[in-house]
């Protein structure tokens, strides 16, 4: 494991930290692979009921670490990481909760798309700017968003890439719940001891349903194809380009 992930199992329950504050928990090929392992782990772990994400420092998630895109060759290899993330978020049955204390950027915001509870703080903020890097959104968004928003609101924060606070993302549907930073971590807690208070094989077997009836296929193969898309718009001058320019 790197040192970007911070873990602790405790009284069935996992918790996964994102521990690059210095990268505002931006997401390395390390911590892409880090990550999916951890939550494959806890989902084969018959003693977790939980798996509780959350962020160190000001920021929850600030995307891929934009380092790891420059002069990307096309490799398949090159996006292995985020791959393999996305896809175990598609197929985890064990409940995944997460906590956003601040801003959450592309496959920052997308990864909350794949939990069953998110907590955020009225510092959060959500953004998508695919498009203005010269790419598509990826993380099974272009499907999820459609579904649970509609195409004219799903086009404005995937293509328009405009942002939402914590008040607009609780109206859309994106967050359960908004808190003050400070009582954050409780309120996410309070939700994992309610899930915890349940029958663990009806909540997984309810989670299967919500997840079934061919929503996962469809999911897996909305995944795949966005990163087709992406990995061919990475390679280009244009993506390039924009990515040298916010990087200085």
């Amino acid at each position: 494991m790197s040192d970007g992930l911070t873990i602790h199992r405790k009284d069935g329950v996992l918790s996964l930290v994102l521990s690059r504050p210095e990268r505002l928990n931006a997401l390395d090929s390390a911590l892409y692979h880090d990550l999916a392992e951890a939550l494959e782990e806890g989902d084969r772990d018959a003693d977790i009921r939980a798996i509780r994400l959350t962020g160190e420092g000001r920021s929850f998630c600030a995307g891929n670490d934009l380092r790891d895109f420059l002069d990307y060759d096309g490799s398949p290899d090159g996006l292995a990481g985020p791959r393999r993330l996305l896809l175990t978020l598609a197929g985890l049955e064990t409940p995944l909760l997460a906590g956003v204390q601040g801003h959450a950027v592309g496959i920052g915001t997308t990864l909350l798309l794949h939990c069953d509870q998110v907590i955020c703080s009225e510092e959060a903020r959500f953004s998508l700017p695919f498009t203005q890097l010269g790419v598509v959104p990826e993380g099974g968004s272009s499907k999820l968003l459609v579904d649970w928003l509609g195409h004219p609101r799903a086009f404005d924060m995937l293509v328009m890439g405009e942002s939402c606070d914590a008040a607009t993302a609780r109206q859309l549907g994106l967050v359960n719940r908004v808190v003050e930073r400070a009582a954050l971590e409780e309120a996410l807690d309070e939700r994992i001891e309610t899930l915890m208070s349940l029958d663990p094989e009806a909540v997984r077997q309810a989670k299967r349903l919500l997840k079934g009836h061919g929503r996962r296929e469809a999911l897996q193969q909305a995944i795949a194809e966005e990163l087709e898309h992406f990995a061919r718009l990475l390679a280009g001058e244009r993506a390039q380009r924009a990515i040298r320019a916010l990087l200085g």
